[in-house]
């Protein structure tokens, strides 16, 4: 099997009820909980108007323009996978439009990751399936290959492996290794009680502040009153 083309059916995905329980969590608390060293890029974004992506990852690599394995990973998507795709990070070409999305929305796929572009953004907003890409043009794409389904992929600190949960917000994606998943959820709901109790207290004004200054005294910072022009 030739290394570029060739595609993986074999891998152990999420377990639904670990993806619907992480649904429930900001990316951000969970970007906090892998300490803040996975990441998409700051350039992937929402292209659709709302909601939250969850789901297993099912992997594409595909070279820049080119969605022949993007179609066939659709075909062979499970109901609640998140089709991750590395198109190198070129938005030359689009890799799907209005029509693949509809073909995606059929089969129960859970959402998009895309390192490139999309096309038919309006439809996108309009169907709002989550979907997270680097642009939009026009141009469409080529179905020629090469590439890869089911392998790991890695660009902008975001490792993925087939299997490993997705999550996506207006903050943007986080991928937490299916090994990982389960220690990461349970910090990440945590840390997102404790920031609760912390919106609470600042919100009636009871939060304690006093960190500030003894973060300043314990790294040397010094006041001055200065005359007043």
């Amino acid at each position: 099997m030739p290394v570029g083309f060739r595609i993986n059916r074999t891998w152990t995905r999420t377990a639904a009820a670990i993806v619907e329980d992480a649904r429930t969590l900001p990316v951000a608390n969970v970007s906090d909980c892998m300490s803040r060293l996975a990441a998409g890029g700051p350039q992937l974004r929402p292209m659709h108007r709302d909601g939250v992506l969850a789901g297993p990852a099912l992997t594409v690599r595909t070279r820049p323009g080119d969605n022949l394995m993007l179609h066939k990973a659709i075909d062979m998507a499970e109901a609640g996978d998140v089709i991750v795709v590395d198109a190198g990070g070129d938005c030359t070409n689009s890799l799907m439009g209005e029509l693949m999305l509809a073909h995606a929305i059929g089969r129960g796929v859970a959402g998009f990751v895309l390192y490139g572009a999309i096309r038919d953004a309006e439809a996108f907003q309009a169907r709002n399936l989550p979907v997270f890409a680097l642009g939009i043009t026009h141009r469409g794409p080529y179905r020629t290959g090469p590439g890869e389904i089911g392998y790991p992929i890695s660009f902008e600190g975001l490792t993925v492996i087939s299997g490993d949960l997705m999550l996506g917000d207006g903050d943007g994606v986080v991928a937490i290794a299916r090994t990982d998943v389960e220690t990461v959820i349970a910090a990440a709901h945590r840390k997102h009680a404790a920031e609760t109790r912390q919106m609470a207290e600042t919100e009636a004004r009871t939060v304690d502040r006093s960190w500030v200054d003894k973060a300043l005294d314990a790294a040397g910072c010094t006041y001055e009153d200065l005359p007043v022009a």
